[in-house]
């Protein structure tokens, strides 16, 4: 079904962007969307650089070509992620502070707001896909059940949202 698939495509933006809300732990996903100039053209940082992460709270940059070490940390500097690059001439190690109680809840409510912009675009689909079902010009009993299939999925996947935040906030929240 179309609509199904779209509703785990959903899921799976909202988990991308979920990843991002960073928990302060080191995580290679931290630096997704940060692009770095490599010989004039902007080139993300995992295909210029190996990311490792050698301790819970540091990511360890090495890039392939040495050229390309300050472009990498500039990029990272400019991308203002909060964490400012070490550069030691042949690797930058990035080091996650600890998480204040505020930040940790700013990051929650982050955390929810991008999983009510999910919520969102679910609603959005099952009304293209409700609209779609009463352009068939099914019989009454058929038009009621494949609407009934919709409102199902939905709520299956209003469930998934709600349990993927709940493990969010309890790994933001975790000290």
């Amino acid at each position: 079904m179309d609509t199904e698939l779209k509703f785990i495509k959903s899921i799976e933006v909202l988990e991308e962007k979920l990843l991002n809300i960073r928990a302060g732990r080191a995580n290679p996903a931290m630096l997704n969307g940060i692009n770095a100039s490599y010989y004039g053209t902007p080139t993300p940082i995992q295909s210029l650089a190996n990311i490792t992460v050698p301790e819970a709270r540091s990511l360890m940059i090495k890039p392939f070509d040495k050229n390309a070490l300050k472009e990498i940390e500039r990029a990272i500097n400019e991308a203002n992620i909060g964490i400012t690059p070490t550069n030691n001439g042949e690797v930058i190690i990035l080091t996650v502070p600890e998480l204040t109680e505020e930040k940790r809840k700013e990051y929650v409510k982050m955390a929810k707001t991008t999983c009510e912009e999910a919520r969102v675009s679910l609603r959005n689909i099952r009304q293209e896909a409700n609209n779609e079902i009463k352009k068939l010009e099914l019989p009454e009993d058929e038009e009621k059940k494949e609407l009934e299939k919709i409102q199902e999925l939905i709520n299956t996947y209003n469930k998934k949202i709600d349990d993927i935040f709940k493990a969010k906030e309890i790994e933001l929240m975790r000290v």
